[in-house]
């Protein structure tokens, strides 16, 4: 047999038939309350989560859980290298297994092939035209200065 019971609006306790006070809100809601001490709190507008002995604290500070649902375990993940787009994962394990000093010297042969070349351009392109200040160059703009890159008027 099944029954029927109510939750008290304050302590979220069961009320069983002919125990409680049933209280009609001015909105028309009714409030179900277990007992006159749960009338009376409710009267004063006492918050449910600041008396001690309501369900309301006692979730709010997580009583009365630790029988009931055990601490999940989390996995601890496993860190997964991937290549880069311009190189292989062999590349990259290789280049960090090496000495710091090597790879210094390898940044530094790699600078001077780039001055290296840089020169050998400077020196074939300087037959041709003449006087062209920087083919790759901007003029320098002020930072503060506002560029409007579709031409017409501003706004």
């Amino acid at each position: 047999m099944v029954i029927a019971t109510e939750l008290c609006a304050l302590s979220e306790y069961r009320i069983y038939p002919g125990n409680g006070k049933l209280f009609i809100r001015r909105d028309g809601k009714p409030v179900f309350l277990g007992s006159s001490k749960a009338y009376s709190l409710t009267i004063q507008r006492k918050k449910p989560a600041k008396l001690v002995w309501t369900q309301a604290w006692r979730r709010l500070h997580k009583k009365g859980l630790s029988e009931t649902t055990t601490k999940k375990r989390t996995r601890k993940l496993n860190k997964v290298q991937r290549s880069v787009v311009g190189l292989s994962l062999e590349d990259i394990k290789k280049k960090a297994g090496m000495k710091p000093d090597v790879r210094t010297a390898q940044r530094e042969a790699a600078l001077k092939e780039v001055k290296a070349r840089k020169a050998a351009n400077k020196k074939s392109g300087k037959g041709g035209k003449g006087n062209n200040v920087g083919a790759g160059q901007r003029t320098k703009i002020p930072k503060n200065v506002v560029r409007n890159s579709r031409g017409g008027t501003q706004r």
